[in-house]
C-alpha cells in the first residue's frame, strides 16, 4: 500500500497535507515573505491615499475637513491599537492575529472603494486602521519567533526593504491609478495583494508560542494607554490648526501627560500589565525606541516638505515628484539588507551611529537648497538620506525586538510601530511649526520691501498659509506685473522656512548619533531559553 493511501485511511482520518507542504510550514524565509506582503499593505496604504485625496474630494463633494479625517482617522486608529494588539498576539498567537488582520484589511479596503459617502469612508478607515495595526507588531513577533538569532538581522533587513519599497511605490502607483483608472482602484489594489498574503500565511506560517501565564487581560491599561496615545497624536495633528500656544492644544497635551502618568502607576501595580515596565530597564531597548522616533521624525519631516518643494515650487506632478524622491526610498530598499549584514558582523552600535551621521549630513545638504536650485539638485541628498536611514531602521528595530523576551515580542513590535507613528507625527508637527514661524517672520517684511499693495488681516493669513506649503498666493485677479515678484517672495520665504526645518532635523539626527552609542546586540534565543 502506498504512503498516500496509508495516510488517507489511518484511523479513518481525512488526508493530511503532504510531507513537502508540512516541511515548508514555518520555513523562515517563506514566513518572512508572507508577513512582508501583509505589512506591505499598510505601508502602501499610508502613502497611496494621499495621492487620491483630491480626486475623492471632487468626486464626493467632500470638505477639506472630511479629507483630512480620511487620513487622520486611519493614523489615530493605528497609533492607538498597536501595543494592545501586540499584547493580544503574545497572548493568543501572532499568526492568528495576523491572518485576521489581513482578512479585515482586505474587506475594509473593498468597502471603502464601494462607499458612496465620505462619512462611511471615514468609519471604514477607522476599522482599516485597526486591522492594519494587527499586521505590524504581529509580523515582527513572527519574525522574532521564526528566525534564529544569527539570522534575525538579515531578516529585519529584508523586512525594512519591503516597507521602504511599498512606501516609495505608493505615490507612483496611486498617481498612475488615479490618472488611468479611478480613485477607487487605490483601495481595490489591496484586495489581490491581501489575498496572496492570506494564502501564503495559511500555507507557510506556523503558530507562535502563546503566553498562557496570565488568566486576565489588563483592560484598565488598554484604556489608559489608548487614551494617552489618542490625546498625544490628536494634539500633534491639530496643533498646526489650533496653534501651539492655544488652550486646546495645551489641554490635549496636558491630558495626554496625565493619562500617561496614570498608565505608569497602573502598570507598576498590576500583576499582569499590558506593557511591562521592566522592558524599559533595558537601556538599549529604550534607546532603540527613541531612535525609531528620530528615524520617523527625519524621514516623514523630509518627505512632507520636499513633496511641497517639488510640486509647488518646481511645478512637478505628484507622480514626477515621487519619481524624483526614488533615490531616497530606493537606497533604503537596497541599504536595509546591507545594514542587516553589517549589523551581523559589527553589531548595531557602529552601524546606527554611522547611519545617524550620514542622515545628518544629508539633511544639512537639503538645507543648502535655494531658489536657484533645480529639482534634480536634490537627488544626491535624497540618495544619501536613504543610505543613512536604512541602517537606523534595521538596527533600531533589532535592538527593540531583540532585547525583549520572546514572550513579549508582540508588545516590542507594537512599541516599535507606535514609536514610528509618534515620531512621524512629531516630525511633521514640530518642523511645521518652525516652518510657519520663519514664514511669518520674513514674508510680511519682503512683501513690504517689494512695494506690493498692503494686505488685510484675512488676506495676509491666507497668503501665509499658501506660502507655508510652497504655493504663491496669486489668483486670476492678480495683476500680471505682480505675479512674478509675488511668486519669488513666496518661494523664497518657503525655502527659508525649509532651511530652518532641515537644520533642526539634522541637529536631531546628530543627537540620535549620541543615543546610538547606548545600543547593543539583542538577546539570543537557543533551545527556548533567553539570555544576554
Amino acid at each position: 500500500m502506498s504512503q498516500a493511501t496509508t495516510t488517507e485511511t489511518i484511523a479513518g482520518k481525512p488526508a493530511q497535507p503532504g510531507p513537502g507542504i508540512r516541511r515548508l510550514r514555518g520555513h523562515p524565509w517563506l514566513s518572512l515573505l508572507a508577513v512582508a506582503l501583509g505589512v506591505m499593505l499598510v505601508a502602501l496604504d499610508g502613502t497611496i491615499v494621499a495621492i487620491a485625496s483630491p480626486a475623492i474630494q471632487q468626486d464626493l463633494n467632500a470638505s477639506l475637513s472630511d479629507i483630512q479625517w480620511l487620513t487622520n482617522a486611519y493614523l489615530l486608529a493605528i497609533a492607538v491599537s498597536l501595543i494592545t494588539i501586540g499584547k493580544l498576539g503574545d497572548r493568543f498567537g501572532h499568526t492568528k492575529i495576523f491572518l485576521v488582520g489581513v482578512i479585515g484589511f482586505v474587506v475594509t479596503s473593498a468597502g471603502i472603494g464601494l462607499a458612496a459617502d465620505i462619512k462611511a469612508m471615514i468609519g471604514l478607515r477607522v476599522l482599516q486602521g485597526v486591522f492594519g495595526a494587527m499586521l505590524q507588531p504581529t509580523a515582527l513577533g513572527i519574525i522574532r519567533a521564526t528566525f534564529p538569532a544569527e539570522k534575525l538581522n538579515s531578516a529585519l533587513g529584508v523586512w525594512g526593504a519591503v516597507v521602504s519599497a511599498a512606501t516609495a511605490g505608493g505615490p507612483i502607483v496611486g498617481g498612475l491609478l488615479v490618472e488611468h483608472v479611478n480613485w477607487e482602484s487605490c483601495f481595490y489594489i489591496n484586495v489581490p495583494v491581501g489575498i496572496i498574503a492570506l494564502l501564503m500565511g495559511l500555507l507557510f506560517l506556523k503558530e507562535t508560542e502563546r503566553d498562557d501565564s496570565g488568566k486576565s487581560f489588563d483592560v484598565p491599561g488598554v484604556v489608559l494607554l489608548s487614551g494617552t496615545l489618542f490625546l498625544l497624536v490628536w494634539a500633534l495633528i491639530k496643533a498646526p490648526d489650533y496653534g501651539w500656544g492655544d488652550a486646546k492644544t495645551l489641554d490635549f497635551l496636558g491630558s495626554a501627560v496625565a493619562a500617561a502618568l496614570l498608565f505608569v502607576v497602573r502598570e507598576s501595580r498590576t500583576r499582569e500589565p499590558l506593557l511591562p515596565l521592566r522592558l524599559f530597564r533595558s537601556v538599549p531597548l529604550s534607546a532603540g525606541t527613541v531612535l525609531v522616533m528620530v528615524l520617523a521624525f527625519c524621514l516623514f519631516g523630509a518627505l512632507f516638505y520636499m513633496t511641497f518643494y517639488l510640486q509647488n515650487v518646481h511645478g512637478l506632478s505628484a507622480v514626477d515628484a515621487a519619481v524624483h524622491m526614488l533615490p531616497l526610498t530606493g537606497l533604503m530598499v537596497v541599504g536595509s539588507p546591507m545594514a542587516g549584514v553589517l549589523i551581523n558582523r559589527f553589531g548595531p552600535r557602529p552601524v546606527i551611529v554611522a547611519g545617524m551621521l550620514v542622515t545628518s549630513a544629508a539633511l544639512f545638504g537639503l538645507a543648502s537648497i535655494d531658489t536657484g536650485s533645480g529639482a534634480s539638485d536634490t537627488l544626491v541628498w535624497f540618495a544619501l538620506l536613504g543610505l543613512g536611514l536604512a541602517p537606523i531602521m534595521v538596527g533600531a528595530t533589532e535592538v527593540i525586538v531583540g532585547n525583549a523576551e520572546v514572550e513579549l515580542a508582540g508588545v516590542a513590535g507594537g512599541l516599535q510601530s507606535t514609536a514610528m507613528q509618534i515620531g512621524g507625527s512629531l516630525g511633521t508637527a514640530v518642523l511645521g511649526a518652525l516652518m510657519t514661524a520663519k514664514v511669518d517672520d520674513v514674508f510680511t517684511e519682503r512683501w513690504s520691501a517689494a512695494h506690493l499693495p498692503p494686505l488685510s488681516g484675512e488676506q495676509l493669513a491666507q497668503a501665509k498659509e499658501a506660502v507655508s506649503v510652497g504655493a504663491a498666493p496669486v489668483t486670476a485677479q492678480t495683476p500680471a506685473a505682480a505675479v512674478e515678484p509675488i511668486t519669488q517672495i513666496a518661494h523664497g520665504a518657503f525655502i527659508d522656512g525649509m532651511h530652518v526645518a532641515f537644520v533642526a532635523a539634522a541637529c536631531v539626527s546628530l543627537a540620535g548619533a549620541l543615543l546610538g552609542l547606548l545600543t547593543k546586540q539583542g538577546r539570543k534565543v537557543e533551545g527556548g531559553a533567553v539570555h544576554i
